[in-house]
């Protein structure tokens, strides 16, 4: 068999890839050519971005205004978006635990450029509180009201006292229950 040419052929075309072949791939070779290189990165950013983007919701509030005998539950962790009265973009965390009294509940945020407390209360389908800046750039206080939905997202309408106008605020359960109801208030 060793002087088959046959069994040459195929022993060749079976063989492993060395390190020079591998080289010769067209991503790797020097004679690729500028515009296909550029036609490959634009393909891949494309693919990038139709995959960064395939959660079209992503901060949306998607639940529907919940019902105001069947409140899910809303202490917890939240991530938090919104615009202040003045315009101004902000993100952070919001943290709802319960305070003594059924149906109100202490706030903490930590948003860009300060720290709130809050304190509020259940009416109906909203939770309205007051907030403070404990440390931050300036020493304001407001009022927030959020719209609780069915899956305990919070959408909010915050006002800054002496300040005409309003911003908004929309706030998502940040962790596992996230659109799982957590009856009981």
């Amino acid at each position: 068999m060793a002087g088959d040419d046959r069994f040459s052929a195929r022993e060749s075309d079976h063989r492993p890839i060395c390190e020079a072949e591998f080289a010769d791939f067209w991503f790797l070779s020097e004679n690729f050519g500028m515009k296909k290189q550029y036609v490959f990165l634009i393909i891949l950013l494309l693919i990038v971005l139709s995959l960064v983007g395939c959660n079209k919701n992503k901060g949306v509030i998607q639940g529907e205004p919940a019902d105001p005998d069947n409140l899910p539950d809303i202490t917890g962790v939240y991530a938090v978006n919104g615009v202040d009265a003045g315009g101004a973009d902000y993100s952070g965390t919001l943290k709802i635990e319960p305070d003594d009294t059924p149906g109100s509940y202490k706030l903490h945020w930590i948003v860009t450029g300060a720290i709130q407390e809050g304190e509020g209360s259940v009416e109906g389908n909203q939770l309205k509180a007051r907030w403070r800046n404990v440390q931050g750039v300036t020493q304001s206080q407001g009022n927030i009201v959020y719209i609780i939905t069915t899956l305990g997202e919070l959408d909010g309408i915050r006002t800054i006292d002496g300040f005409d106008g309003q911003g908004w605020e929309k706030a998502f359960p940040n962790d596992e229950t996230w659109g799982r109801f957590k009856f009981g208030h």
